[in-house]
């Protein structure tokens, strides 16, 4: 689409009679809602979970943990598929609103479990439907904004989904504490905001029907084309940089010992969400008007001096800053990320390229996990954010031979 069509591609007036801005149309608002219900109800349990299996079930988090990162590469290829799907259909909605139905339905579940194995099969369930939906929502996120303004359009979704990251545990904490419940309640109640998340994305989300090209359909998982090849190495690279949350708050936690850690690791997992949907929201935008890949560039950057300075951290507080530095990066790569994918599709092969770079993302999530843990295990901290830091390094100046522009689908 023109730039001179994008500043008048709207959906809608707002309440007092000004045209909504491009990226702001009534899809985005309500998938962003849908996704802030959606986090309120998993992180209701996920940071919990622990305690559960430790406290209630008697179980080691050893063989969770890799079943967990097991689990998240299955539901990778679901996402692959679903994305692959979408593409052949005339609606996406369809499978959005089933792989949000699975995980919604799934998640109190946990509630029963009598054992761990219980829980990973709950939480494998849960996973599932988290990649039947991910990649045909992306897809639809993409096609209902103007590629001028499409980075904007994923910030905002990915600040909703941050905020019930910081949500969803205060509202646990709330009603274990103040209201007196337990655990195998509170994980019942996640049921309460997931199907509400149901009922939104039903009667809020519009998706008119698209008209599928004629002639003979492309393969279902053909391979990316070669732009779309240059986009996801550096891509891949990020992936195994980026250290998961666990071990930024594991580092502060090495810093902090053990007694000072009971009190602050819950504040700095909020802070850490707080500062994802703050840094999503301001500067995932500035894609949109500094070019997608200069500014994903620019967070592997920030992600590689989080590193460093986890790497090299003495006190708590230097520690802390740079934990907060790893939360900014979130926010410059996140959106301008996922408009690069629709970028390089095809309007009708978007849901396609949504689920191969979900796979990327999914499937060297577990190596990168792993190899992270056992440097570390091995060595110290530093041995194993060091390597991250030139992993984004290298990202960073693959990013940045990227073409500039965005292709307008």
């Amino acid at each position: 689409m023109a730039a001179e069509e994008a500043s008048v591609y709207v959906d809608g007036a707002s309440r007092d009679g000004r045209a909504r801005p491009p990226w702001r149309s009534k899809n985005v608002l309500a998938l962003g809602v849908v996704s802030l219900l959606t986090d309120i109800a998993s992180e209701m349990i996920a940071p919990l979970l622990p305690l559960f299996l430790t406290t209630t079930l008697g179980a080691g988090p050893a063989a969770l943990g890799l079943v967990e990162g097991v689990a998240d590469a299955i539901a990778s290829l679901v996402k692959l598929w679903a994305g692959a799907v979408s593409d052949r259909v005339k609606s996406r909605k369809g499978l959005v609103l089933w792989g949000y139905a699975i995980a919604a339905g799934a998640r109190p579940l946990v509630a029963l479990a009598g054992s761990a194995w219980h829980v990973v099969a709950i939480r494998a369930l849960d996973r599932v439907g988290k990649g039947l939906r991910t990649a045909p929502r992306d897809a639809l996120l993409a096609e209902a904004v103007p590629a001028d303004t499409r980075a904007a359009a994923f910030a905002f979704h990915r600040a909703m989904d941050h905020a019930g990251a910081v949500l969803g545990p205060l509202l646990a904490l709330f009603l274990l504490t103040q209201a007196g419940l337990e655990l195998r309640t509170v994980f019942a109640l996640a049921l309460v905001p997931g199907v509400l998340s149901l009922f939104v994305l039903a009667w809020k989300v519009r998706e008119p029907a698209r008209a599928l090209p004629a002639g003979p359909r492309a393969p279902m998982f053909a391979p990316p084309a070669p732009g779309e090849w240059r986009l996801l190495l550096p891509i891949a690279l990020y992936t195994l940089a980026a250290a998961s949350d666990l071990f930024v708050v594991l580092r502060v936690q090495e810093l902090l010992g053990f007694e000072g850690s009971l009190a602050a690791l819950p504040l700095l997992w909020v802070a850490l969400h707080m500062v994802k949907s703050a840094s999503s929201w301001l500067l995932g935008r500035l894609g949109d008007s500094r070019g997608h890949a200069r500014t994903m560039a620019l967070g592997f950057l920030a992600l590689a001096v989080a590193c460093g300075g986890l790497a090299f951290a003495s006190s708590p507080e230097v520690a802390l800053a740079f934990a907060l530095v790893h939360g900014v990066h979130t926010g410059l790569v996140e959106g301008p990320q996922r408009a690069l994918v629709a970028g390089h599709a095809a309007a009708h092969l978007s849901g396609a390229a949504f689920g191969r770079y979900h796979l990327v993302a999914g499937v060297l999530a577990l190596p990168a996990s792993a190899g992270f843990g056992l440097l570390w295990q091995w060595g110290d901290a530093a041995s194993a954010f060091l390597p991250a830091a030139g992993l984004a390094l290298l990202a960073a100046a693959c990013a940045a031979r990227l073409p500039a522009a965005v292709k307008q689908t």
